[in-house]
């Protein structure tokens, strides 16, 4: 009778989370509805995290890719179950180039400039980008090649960001930016790219 009692307990208590969590989800809909719930101070281990239809190609991500806005997936393990919950789908210019980067605050300008007219004379005799980029760089790019992927528009420096849009693709470019020291030589790799983006709020709780 005690075993059935707890039994009956245990699965009250289950209920009662799921529903806890349910209704924590269904409250939640836009990133200021997030905002205000953390402000609130409530005890549940939630954050938002987001997922690029390029940079993410797991099972998950394929998984809330198929999703509509508003609609949840659970995900079960042995020690958690989290809860994901799909608040915004949107798409999102990205751009893609590779550079080379100097620092001025570690070589001479009169350097730099030499450098650069090399790297640029070295290019169009054949040579390849990704090669002069792990050679040259000063950054921690250089092991990459130059490549800096797709970023959305907003998160490199303004100059940097309008020099890209004033070029076409396969234009090879220089660029100062004396205020931080940094001095680079740009290619323009790719076309501004349209990419699906999730902003996903995700729930973890513990089964222990």
């Amino acid at each position: 009778m005690k075993l059935f009692s707890f039994a009956i307990f245990l699965i009250s208590f289950l209920s009662f989370s799921q529903n806890d969590i349910d209704t924590e989800l269904d409250s939640i809909n836009t990133i200021q509805d997030y905002k205000e719930y953390v402000d609130s101070g409530k005890n549940i281990d939630g954050k938002l995290v987001t997922f690029n239809k390029e940079k993410h190609k797991t099972t998950l991500a394929n998984d809330l890719f198929k999703l509509s806005k508003g609609g949840k997936k659970v995900v079960e393990s042995n020690y958690k179950t989290v809860y994901y919950k799909i608040i915004d789908k949107s798409g999102v210019v990205h751009n893609r180039v590779s550079c080379i980067f100097f620092d001025g605050s570690k070589m001479p300008l009169e350097n730099i400039n030499a450098q650069r007219a090399l790297i640029i004379k070295k290019y169009k005799e054949g040579f390849n980008f990704k090669t002069l980029a792990k050679y040259y760089s000063m950054d921690l790019n250089a092991q990459k090649g130059g490549d800096l992927g797709w970023f959305p528009n907003g998160v490199m420096h303004p100059e940097f960001e309008q020099s890209i849009k004033a070029h076409n693709v396969d234009d090879i470019f220089t660029l100062d930016i004396p205020e931080k020291g940094w001095y680079y030589v740009i290619l323009k790799t790719h076309k501004p790219q349209t990419i699906e983006e999730l902003t996903v709020l995700k729930f973890s709780k513990s089964k222990t």
